[in-house]
């Protein structure tokens, strides 16, 4: 993607009235959503603010928001690095999702009436028929990585369509470990590509109003995920690698 543009990735949101500090943290938020900045590599801060077109102040006082919310690891004389999120974390990274998303679905279950439901989640039907239309053949996703982030951007919507914006918040991070565990993944960043039939099951015991099981559902979901992911199990789903070097690796000016 070019790092010009704005990114689709639920993380990035789009800012009203941004200031130059503003508008350089969602670029490094994306480039490492993306994958340009991947994760333990060296942020070199005059090197990317020459790429951003940027001060050095502006870009040290962004890459310090990005300290702060984990995304971003300053150490003493070694610089500012990109975090990493090993094996050894994906247990407690998906148990804090399973919390998050687990609230979202007994919220949206308790709404009242399925057309009430149905029109709350119609940004999550929209992404489940396009993987559906993957699944089935019917049409090309380019590569693995629209599978990955339109997947991503399911579970993100989901907590999204609860109307808690505090989730909203939570799943924002919580999505950007998730993305920062598949790209420094030791296999390489691996995805599920038969996962619309999971999504599809879970969102109609939502639509029925049948919040507990839609969440011991994501929760079976998850321990799966886990299983492929840490090597517990060996994977009994159909899964396909992300190229994510792909393109210009290279920060581009935003317009200030």
């Amino acid at each position: 993607m070019p790092m010009g543009q704005h990114s689709t990735a639920p993380n990035m949101a789009r800012v009203q009235r941004s200031s130059t500090v503003d508008l350089i943290t969602a670029q490094l938020r994306n480039a490492i959503y993306e994958g340009l900045l991947l994760p333990g590599s060296q942020l070199h801060e005059a090197i990317a603010a020459q790429q951003l077109g940027v001060s050095r102040g502006s870009l040290r006082e962004s890459a310090q928001r990005l300290v702060q919310d984990g995304l971003l690891v300053a150490r003493p004389g070694q610089g500012l690095k990109v975090a990493t999120v090993g094996i050894d974390d994906l247990d407690s990274l998906y148990a804090a999702r399973l919390v998050i998303e687990g609230a979202a679905l007994r919220t949206l279950a308790e709404l009242p009436g399925r057309e009430v439901r149905r029109g709350r989640l119609a940004t999550v039907i929209s992404l489940l028929e396009r993987l559906e239309e993957w699944d089935a053949g019917k049409g090309a996703p380019g590569s693995p990585r629209a599978i990955g982030d339109t997947d991503l951007g399911l579970h993100f919507e989901t907590v999204k369509a609860a109307g808690n914006l505090r989730m909203a918040h939570y799943m924002t991070s919580l999505v950007m470990e998730t993305r920062i565990a598949s790209l420094g993944h030791p296999r390489g960043y691996i995805v599920r590509t038969d996962v619309g039939e999971v999504h599809r099951q879970r969102l109609e015991l939502v639509l029925s109003g049948r919040g507990e099981a839609a969440v011991e559902q994501l929760s079976e979901h998850f321990r799966d995920t886990l299983d492929r992911l840490t090597g517990r199990l060996p994977p009994t789903v159909a899964t396909a690698a992300v190229e994510h070097l792909e393109g210009d690796q290279q920060l581009g000016p935003i317009a200030t």
